[in-house]
């Protein structure tokens, strides 16, 4: 049972970047149904690898193609991405100790973060890349 269900709401109206979004939505999806099958012992550690790895570059094509887009809200954006990035990271690292385990509030939290970043924050810079013919 997937975590997340792509929909139109989670479009952005740029194509590369929903490509991108999507693949996000399926590493999430597949983390998830790994928990739920019970192996996320095994497989955890690379998925997240695979997670992270993927939003890195995701988040730089995404602040390169908001930087061509000359959007105002980029600094901000870069901010908003940093943070992410550091709490999987770290959270990464602490299940590589077993200090910590995959569970329903940390695919809730990855959930909700991506869904919601996606309406709201990335919907914000369509507009500036859409004027600069980024489609």
């Amino acid at each position: 049972m997937p975590l997340i269900h792509w929909n139109d709401a989670l479009s952005v109206g740029i194509k590369t970047i929903g490509t991108q979004h999507k693949v996000l939505v399926d590493t999430l999806n597949e983390l998830h149904d790994a928990m739920l099958a019970g192996r996320a012992k095994t497989l955890t550690a690379a998925i997240l690898q695979e997670l992270l790895h993927y939003t890195r570059d995701h988040f730089s094509a995404e602040e390169a193609l908001m930087a061509t887009a000359n959007y105002g809200g980029l600094a901000e954006h870069k901010i908003r991405h940093r943070d992410l990035t550091r709490q999987v990271e770290g959270y990464a690292t602490r299940f590589e100790r077993g200090d910590a385990t995959l569970n329903l509030h940390l695919m809730h939290f990855l959930r909700d973060w991506l869904t919601q970043h996606i309406q709201k924050e990335d919907r914000a810079y369509t507009p500036a890349m859409q004027a600069r013919g980024l489609r």
